[in-house]
């Protein structure tokens, strides 16, 4: 399993400039929220990423459960699990790249509990105090992502609770690089992920991670 905690990691770590995009809007205002706090700022960014990392793992304790259920009660073979995780690995590269764009009827699913949620936000803002911004994450690590919801599917491989959960946390703490840079007020970073040959760059590299993710699943199987 340390080989799947390190592939998510590094798929927080690659999903960086889509990551901006998304959080973007609330990154601004927990950087306005650390201006005006400066002497919080640490405790808020830091309760913000903690809430989010941990909605990311409970995802994943959700998704692993429900694998392994496929598993046991289904028969699905682990390697079947393996070659879906690669396959939306690849499908997220091309999406990152703005080459195609399947990705968004998957997070069209996820949008109706959004909708349902996102009233909430209004009684956390602004943020003026760390339980806020530990609401905040905890509220924020549910919204439709690509990103996360690729990287469930590795959570579902996993075939257990315990290691869909820890899948998600390596992956919640891969994409700390980036939401800090935008939470601190790092405008040249930002600026540079939000480039369109950075974000394809990367994307080729999520491409070439699912294509080997197949590979050594293909491999397993004979």
């Amino acid at each position: 399993m340390t080989l799947d905690y390190f592939s998510a990691f590094l798929i927080g770590i690659l999903g960086a400039g889509h990551c901006i995009g998304m959080c973007g809007g609330i990154s601004s205002m927990l950087t306005a929220a650390v201006k005006q706090h400066s002497r919080k700022s640490f405790y808020f960014v830091a309760a913000y990423n903690i809430g989010r990392i941990f909605t990311y793992s409970f995802l994943g304790l959700i998704a692993g459960f429900t694998g392994s259920l496929g598993i046991k009660a289904l028969g699905l073979p682990v390697i079947s699990l393996k070659f879906i995780a690669g396959f939306f690995l690849i499908l997220l590269g091309l999406y990152i790249g703005q080459w195609l764009f399947w990705l968004n009827r998957v997070e069209k699913l996820g949008r109706t509990l959004w909708q349902k949620l996102q009233p909430i936000s209004k009684h956390l803002l602004p943020i003026d105090s760390t339980p806020k911004a530990l609401g905040l994450g905890m509220l924020w690590g549910w919204l439709p992502c690509g990103l996360i919801y690729s990287t469930l599917t590795w959570s579902i491989a996993a075939g257990n609770a315990i290691d869909g959960m820890a899948i998600m946390f390596f992956f919640g703490v891969g994409t700390l690089p980036a939401l800090l840079t935008v939470s601190l007020g790092f405008q040249t970073i930002t600026v540079l992920f939000k480039k369109l040959w950075v974000r394809r760059l990367i994307a080729l590299g999520l491409i070439c991670y699912g294509v080997f993710t197949l590979n050594v699943a293909y491999q397993l199987l004979f």
